[in-house]
């Protein structure tokens, strides 16, 4: 990818303030690439043009529901190919990020399908050194609720995938794990360690992995607080759709510093923001 990339002015409120272009991207996945069980339009050949420009990108999600070998499956049964070093999940982060912590003993509030990102670590739920959280949906029950506060109150660390309020199914607006998070640390007085988007941490991690500075890096998502304001606090360039669960209401109210640098009807326009 060319070093001279030029950069482009973005216009917030009456300012011209200049972005650098970006040299890589973030792209999130439900909301960006696809809504319910299809491929937003245009998203196919959106990331058709930035592979064959040699343009750097990961697919970015904190789906806790899905193991990135079952994101594959889901995104190849959509008509979408793409690899597992293509996609960085929040359970993917999370493991790395426990492991390298030195923890091993962890308790596990996530989908079944999830446990294959967790092969490396002994899980369990008797005496963890952490509780860590994903959606479980249907699964948050008031037993498995119970077993995790009984592990925060023994001493184990709160771990958090993602602190998401809700998502949007087919069937509606639903609520993600985020409010479970917050009911943990209400109880326990735990504090818990955020790893999926909107954490520093999440964002890094994709920088070393794409080998590119995270200034010179653009998340290109439709949620105004992970993918938006998360992405700016880690100094990112922000590219928010038009598609998921935007809100333009929501991004007009947002302080000039918290809105996104680009707002684009959907994917099908990124490849035009960034390939010269």
């Amino acid at each position: 990818v060319p070093s001279s990339r030029k950069s482009k002015p973005v216009r917030q409120t009456e300012q011209e303030v200049y972005v650098p272009a970006p040299q890589g991207l973030l792209l999130d996945l439900d909301g960006t690439v696809y809504a319910g069980r299809a491929l937003v339009p245009g998203a196919a050949a959106a990331v058709t043009a930035l592979r064959e420009a040699g343009f750097p990108f990961l697919f970015t999600t904190n789906t806790s529901r899905k193991s990135r070998a079952d994101v594959v499956t889901s995104l190849t049964d959509m008509g979408l190919t793409a690899s597992p070093e293509e996609i960085l999940t929040a359970p993917v982060a999370a493991a790395a990020w426990l492991e390298a912590q030195g923890i091993r003993r962890v308790q596990l509030l996530v989908s079944d399908s999830t446990h294959a990102d967790f092969t490396g670590l002994d899980l369990t739920e008797e005496h963890p050194e952490a509780v860590l959280v994903g959606d479980l949906g249907a699964g948050f029950t008031f037993e498995r609720l119970n077993s995790a506060f009984r592990s925060l109150r023994s001493g184990a660390r709160l771990v958090a995938i993602h602190r998401n309020r809700f998502w949007i199914p087919e069937a509606g607006p639903t609520l993600d794990a985020g409010p479970f998070v917050a009911a943990l640390e209400y109880a326990s007085g735990a504090t818990a360690t955020l790893i999926g988007k909107p954490s520093l941490e999440f964002f890094a991690m994709a920088a070393r992995r794409l080998d590119v500075p995270t200034d010179l890096l653009a998340v290109v998502g439709d949620d105004l607080e992970s993918d938006v304001r998360g992405g700016r606090a880690a100094g990112l360039v922000t590219v928010q759709v038009r598609t998921g669960k935007f809100d333009a209401e929501a991004t007009r109210r947002a302080p000039p510093e918290q809105r996104p640098h680009h707002v684009v009807d959907s994917l099908a326009d990124v490849p035009s923001l960034v390939i010269i």
